[in-house]
């Protein structure tokens, strides 16, 4: 039997990056879903400001969002280089995942610098992500360069911005060794 440790090496170190599509048509259960945004508010936070804010699209919500990236590609690409395949492709990561976060910060400048906050959220998205892994969904953090236009087209409030998405969904793909370079690498003993 293992103990605590050795469970949470094994799961921090087996931990990847898994796309949507590698993702199934299966739905992943409400209450996994609630777990993985509850241990999230477990992260480390500076001054207890919890900065982190989520949006969950699942089910026939995820138009939503893909329609957003579908309408984007539509509004930056010429007509005659439009590609109704593109546009369609635009949505498709959104629409293949069971279940797409979108991950949000509210900013508390009066009380740490923004970085605090950044990091807080990153902390919160790992959990999310260790969840996910312990709980055989495939998950990844992707942060495209129109997160300022999500947060608008999403009516985030003025004191948040958007950090990404979070996409999930349980999957097929083959498990795959770290490539990480040795920690000896990295540190030094002072």
């Amino acid at each position: 039997m293992e103990n605590t440790a050795e469970i949470i090496n094994k799961t921090i170190r087996g931990r990847r990056s898994i796309f949507p599509p590698s993702y199934i048509q299966k739905e992943i259960p409400v209450e996994i879903i609630e777990t993985i945004l509850e241990n999230a508010n477990y992260a480390p936070t500076h001054r207890l400001t919890e900065p982190w804010r989520f949006m969950v699209f699942r089910g026939d919500s995820r138009q939503k969002l893909a329609h957003f990236f579908m309408e984007r590609y539509k509004s930056i690409t010429a007509p005659e280089a439009f590609s109704q395949a593109r546009y369609e492709a635009a949505g498709e990561k959104v629409m293949k995942s069971d279940c797409v976060i979108v991950i949000n910060m509210e900013v508390h400048t009066d009380k740490v610098p923004e970085w605090e906050e950044v990091a807080a959220v990153a902390c919160a998205v790992q959990n999310m992500w260790l969840t996910a892994t312990a709980h055989d969904i495939g998950a990844y953090w992707s942060s495209p360069g129109v997160l300022d236009l999500l947060g608008e087209y999403l009516e985030l409030p003025e004191n948040q911005k958007c950090l990404g998405m979070f996409f999930m969904g349980y999957h097929q793909a083959p498990e795959t060794a770290a490539r990480r370079t040795p920690i000896e690498n990295k540190v030094i003993w002072a």
